[in-house]
């Protein structure tokens, strides 16, 4: 597959996944934020409501997920050449963190309105939701709020899943006969257990980066990564850094499979209408 088939596949692969995930689990996101709130679950909406933000998450899908992706296929194309098979793990690590750093861009701010909607600005739209954060606190502080930390959360999530979902669909090829790829249900089931995995292992880092990113104005000295971790840790011990630890891990567990699976199935169709010089 030559560059401009791969970025073009890797973009709508990546762009289906995003909004299916998304869409599909939106009620699980929601759960999760409410439950490392620092108002608390039912104070911040409990069972209502839990589409509340999801239209953010609905313009903000496509092109975060596209964008990470295309940033990854085109990484790890263009490395692994280079690089003895031996240290692909580093290759898949190193593309992963690259192209978090780079969908961020778009998740942060997306994140940051879709969190407060989640979570009690019931009757503001997410547009004048954005437009407060910017006026009030600036770009950084305010749509931008909790980009560090969401750096932080991606970059060992992504150093975890992305290793563990490559090294998972070698492993399933190799116990196959006569077998040269394996099936879109068999990326995902991979996907599901490395997302999984990788989920239960960051759940602090992501409670972290959930009460960042709802602080209100007076908690603005308290907003860095390690100050949270502490302040969480001393309110509710361990207890409150792996808060929404259950959802969170059925969401991305449900969600590894959906996004990989759709990944793959779309990304092939895709590369099977430009192969077939469609267009």
């Amino acid at each position: 597959m030559n560059d401009r088939n791969l970025y073009l596949s890797s973009f709508f692969g990546g762009g289906m996944a995003g909004l299916s995930v998304d869409m599909i689990l939106f009620p699980l996101d929601t759960i999760k934020t409410r439950l490392q709130s620092e108002s608390g679950f039912y104070k911040a909406g409990g069972f209502t409501g839990v589409y509340r933000g999801i239209g953010p998450q609905f313009i903000g899908s496509i092109p975060q997920a596209a964008l990470f992706f295309c940033t990854y296929e085109l990484f790890k194309a263009n490395a692994k050449p280079l690089i003895s098979s031996r240290y692909h793990s580093f290759v898949y690590m190193g593309g992963a963190a690259v192209a978090e750093v780079t969908s961020c861009l778009i998740r942060v701010p997306v994140e940051v309105v879709k969190q407060r909607r989640q979570t009690g600005f019931k009757t503001q739209s997410s547009l004048k939701i954005a437009l407060d954060a910017y006026n009030n606190d600036g770009l950084f502080k305010g749509l931008y709020r909790g980009f560090c930390s969401t750096i932080i959360r991606e970059i060992p999530f992504s150093f975890i899943q992305f290793p563990m979902w490559e090294y998972l669909k070698v492993l399933y090829l190799r116990s196959l006969k006569n077998r040269k790829e394996l099936h879109s249900y068999e990326v995902a089931l991979c996907g599901s257990i490395a997302g999984g995995t990788a989920a239960a292992f960051t759940t602090p880092l992501d409670v972290v980066k959930t009460r960042i990113m709802l602080a209100d104005r007076n908690q603005m000295n308290n907003l860095k990564v390690s100050t949270m971790f502490f302040t969480v840790y001393n309110e509710n011990g361990l207890r409150g850094l792996f808060a929404g630890f259950v959802p969170r891990v059925m969401w991305i567990t449900l969600g590894g499979c959906i996004f990989f699976g759709v990944y793959d199935f779309s990304k092939r169709l895709c590369s099977d209408v430009l192969e077939s010089n469609v267009f």
